[in-house]
């Protein structure tokens, strides 16, 4: 496959190129003369970005296939320019064991989509009872018990120090938002661990997560579109949306580079559950529309952008992608940058539309996906 005349764009900047995809993998980035028996796609007008990868989404598979399943999850996330996702292990049952890892990881390979993490539960039905995390980590380093806080300050002490220990990744639900973070990262002051924080939406979590990095305390955590788009909605999702102060606060820990990505928690429900109170959205498709409208209003370049949904969440997930370089795989998305749009439900390729932004404008729009170099969602 060859990409010629396209602009491109990653966390180093951009720059014009013909990219040279063989097997799967970037070859060269600037190639020059014909090659015959190769793909060919005009990227005129259009920019090249790494595609993006999701630490936090919930494809609801098994247990919850009314809500979203695994092959109409991620057929939505090629839709939003999405090759990877990490799924979450609030399932039913909870995704608490070796076997349930790896049955998803296997539905994931025979459907050939996106890529599959299978994040698995730190606790045995979200409880008091440690996984088998010497097992589970040879098909998974990251281990979340979404949806739930992890209550015991004994049980998050003795989870970081494992995580440390066997290498993995241990992403927190933290609710009272303010007050879990600061416990946390308190015990990560006396623990060293890989503590990854989900979906911050306070200003005061923001204080408290920028105080630790100035002190050199090592963790990560995540933003979510909605969070950074609105304030002050009245739809139920977990965290709440914030006030303008605390989308402000997000938005300039997005600038000064003390969040580290870009997040969906794409959270599907039907319409009978979100009646009954279900926090969640349906997010995954508008994502990166979502963002890039904030962004461009706010003056954040789209390179900062590429860092925060595909760089840094590849470094974390330890994948040879997310960016577009000689030597990484041809995981990449063509966007229409410039080209604005608004939020259609009605054409959500997800089950589930629970989104309150319907008909909302937002800024760019994936034109095609590519994993490996091969397309795999086309809209020009």
């Amino acid at each position: 496959m060859i990409i010629n005349n396209v602009e491109i764009v990653d966390q180093y900047g951009r720059r014009k190129g013909n990219i040279l995809v063989k097997d799967g993998i970037i070859v060269d980035t600037n190639v020059k003369g014909n090659y015959e028996n190769h793909q060919v796609i005009d990227g005129s007008d259009y920019t090249l970005m790494p595609s993006f990868i999701d630490m936090h989404t919930h494809l609801r598979d098994p247990g919850f296939e009314y809500k979203e399943d695994m092959e109409t999850g991620m057929r939505a996330a090629l839709k939003g320019g999405y090759t990877h996702l990490a799924a979450m292990a609030n399932t039913n049952p909870i995704t608490d064991n070796f076997e349930m890892v790896v049955e998803n990881l296997s539905k994931s390979k025979e459907l050939n989509l996106c890529n599959l993490t299978q994040i698995c539960a730190l606790t045995k039905d979200f409880g008091e009872e440690f996984v088998d995390l010497e097992k589970i980590i040879a098909v998974t380093k990251v281990f979340s018990n979404d949806g739930k806080t992890v209550a015991g300050e004994d049980i998050m002490r003795e989870g970081l120090k494992r995580s440390k220990e066997l290498g993995f990744v241990l992403a927190t639900h933290c609710e009272p938002e303010v007050e879990i973070v600061k416990r946390d990262l308190n015990i990560l002051r006396e623990v060293p661990g890989n503590l990854h924080i989900c979906h911050v939406s306070e200003k005061e979590t923001l204080n408290l997560i920028r105080k630790a990095k100035k002190e050199g305390l090592h963790f990560t955590c995540e933003v979510t579109p909605h969070h950074v788009f609105d304030n002050d909605v009245d739809y139920k999702v977990s965290p709440p949306f914030g006030t303008r102060a605390d989308r402000q606060a997000l938005i300039e820990g997005i600038k000064d580079g003390i969040i580290d990505l870009c997040a969906t928690d794409h959270a599907p429900h039907s319409k009978e559950d979100k009646e009954k109170g279900s926090p969640g959205i349906s997010n995954i498709e508008v994502a990166f529309s979502m963002y890039w409208k904030v962004f461009h209003e706010e003056n954040i370049p789209l390179e900062k952008l590429s860092q925060m949904m595909s760089y840094q969440p590849a470094k974390i997930l330890g994948l040879n992608c997310g960016e577009i370089v000689v030597g990484r795989e041809a995981n990449v998305v063509l966007i229409d940058e410039n080209k604005e749009t608004t939020i259609d439900i009605k054409g959500f390729v997800s089950k589930s539309n629970n989104n309150p932004f319907h008909g909302r404008k937002v800024k760019g729009k994936v034109m095609m996906t590519i994993k490996r170099g091969e397309v795999i969602y086309d809209n020009r």
